[in-house]
């Protein structure tokens, strides 16, 4: 909530701003307006570009396989989400004041959690995709299809949507002398009941995604870094064992700067509002969390690096589109549809080779 901590000898503002805690304390949020506009323009930029080409080369990469499927979602996700930044730009521009109507008001602060849970969710299915071309590549091969992940696709962003739809329920604005309000939590007459709410979905699109990233990438370091019978040392640096460490690394990245630093910080803020903590302690805890609010929108920027390091047939795309060379790729077409067959969803062959040797009943 913005600016709720008031000194008491504001009397001609409302009564939820005079009397929060009981106590006289005001938060010194100066700086906020100028790191919100700031860092929130350049995501808005670098963003924009970076998912707009990315959407725009998922678009032309078709057919696509079950990576590209989720990352098209990612990164649609990401888009949507950027094209609410100006809002708010304006808003923390103009010091908390907000013209644009409750309704707009609430879908902003909607589509920001709809951006982070789903951004996770699709990372998620991303990681376990990989896990299981790792870890079970005859299963990957065999059973999960491109299909499947459009199913799965339509279920994040079904699932996300309802359970946010509270959200719009307890987000409101409310007045502050000649300022209209745009409150990221809700009236502090509903907050401990938001709290409960807003845990519950910390726990579920969170805690246990981040549980399931941790373990995946855990068994996949164990069998990236253990030898593989019968496979030569260029084979035991495959293009697949690369994809699937630099995997590891932005994903891991993303959670460290963007989805981990704000889960905790709020967690400490909304904890620290509703245990009345002293004054001091209560600035500190709100600069931290403000701080980490534009870290969590930094995930639209770091997201298409993913595509770019890890995704299936992205980067020669890319590299192909920038530098013109259309008519070179569609001279091969003929040799397309072999491709597409050995890169099935992104899966390492080679360890399915593998696999298949060390199975009884292939051996004579």
């Amino acid at each position: 909530m913005d600016g709720v901590f008031q000194s008491p000898h504001t009397h001609n503002q409302s009564n939820m701003f005079i009397s929060v805690f009981n106590s006289s304390c005001r938060f010194d949020e100066e700086f906020k307006y100028i790191l919100l506009p700031v860092s929130y323009s350049l995501v808005f930029v670098v963003g924009f570009v970076l998912n707009a080409t990315a959407l725009w080369l998922f678009l032309k990469m078709r057919p696509w396989n079950t990576s590209t499927v989720f990352m098209f979602h990612l990164a649609l996700s990401d888009f949507l989400y950027v094209l609410s930044l100006p809002t708010l730009i304006y808003y923390y521009a103009n010091r908390s004041h907000w013209p644009f109507g409750v309704a707009a008001c609430k879908l902003v602060r909607f589509l920001f959690y709809a951006n982070l849970y789903c951004s996770i969710l699709f990372l998620t299915c991303i990681s376990v995709h990989r896990y299981l071309g790792i870890c079970h590549p005859i299963k990957a091969l065999t059973l999960v299809k491109s299909r499947h992940a459009h199913l799965v696709s339509a279920m994040v962003w079904c699932v996300v949507t309802i359970c946010l739809v509270p959200k719009l329920i307890f987000v409101t604005t409310s007045r502050r002398d000649n300022d209209t309000l745009c409150h990221d939590t809700t009236s502090q007459g509903n907050f401990d009941e938001y709290v409960d709410y807003s845990s519950v979905l910390m726990v579920l699109f969170f805690g246990i995604p981040f549980m399931v990233i941790v373990v995946c990438y855990c068994l996949m370091a164990r069998t990236l870094c253990r030898p593989t019978r019968g496979l030569s040392a260029v084979q035991q640096n495959s293009a697949s064992r690369q994809k699937s460490i630099k995997l590891i690394i932005v994903v891991l990245v993303v959670f460290a700067v963007s989805f981990v630093p704000f889960h905790v910080t709020r967690t400490l803020y909304y904890t620290s509002r509703v245990l009345n903590l002293n004054c001091k302690f209560l600035n500190i805890v709100n600069f931290t969390y403000k701080i980490t609010r534009p870290l969590a929108t930094v995930n639209s920027c770091i997201d298409p690096i993913l595509y770019f390091l890890a995704g299936d047939h992205y980067r020669s795309k890319m590299m192909s589109v920038l530098a013109g060379k259309r008519q070179m790729t569609s001279s091969h077409t003929p040799e397309q549809p072999q491709r597409q067959l050995t890169s099935n969803d992104g899966i390492a062959l080679v360890y399915c080779n593998t696999a298949l040797k060390d199975r009884p009943e292939v051996k004579r």
